[in-house]
């Protein structure tokens, strides 16, 4: 199932894991997102990233449980995050947690 659509994101950074050595950073962070589209749905999640002492270096992994409706079906699912960048180069991976759906989107992939 593809959908389109826009969403926004509010971020917000979570005590206890905040520090760096070397020029180098991790954060934790709260993930708070609204999508519209053909996804109607809100999301909440928590993200960890690192950033380098070299600008436009830096990767994060996140999850997140989105609540909503897709196409018109109406529940609930995970995604996982995993991308990093690097200069100009950017790699970026979301997937559905497997087994994750509930209510009408039970069975949901990709």
């Amino acid at each position: 199932m593809k959908a389109t659509g826009t969403f926004s994101v509010d971020l917000k950074p979570l005590d206890g894991f905040t520090h760096g050595v070397g020029g180098n950073n991790l954060a934790r962070m709260s993930i708070e997102k609204v999508f519209q589209g053909e996804l109607d749905a809100i999301s909440t999640g928590e993200m960890l990233s690192a950033s380098t002492a070299v600008k436009g270096s830096a990767a994060y992994v996140a999850i997140e449980q989105v609540v909503g409706s897709l196409n018109g079906k109406s529940g609930s699912f995970i995604l996982q995050h995993f991308a990093s960048m690097q200069g100009d180069k950017q790699q970026s991976n979301v997937v559905v947690v497997p087994d994750s759906g509930t209510g009408q989107l039970n069975g949901l992939s990709g």
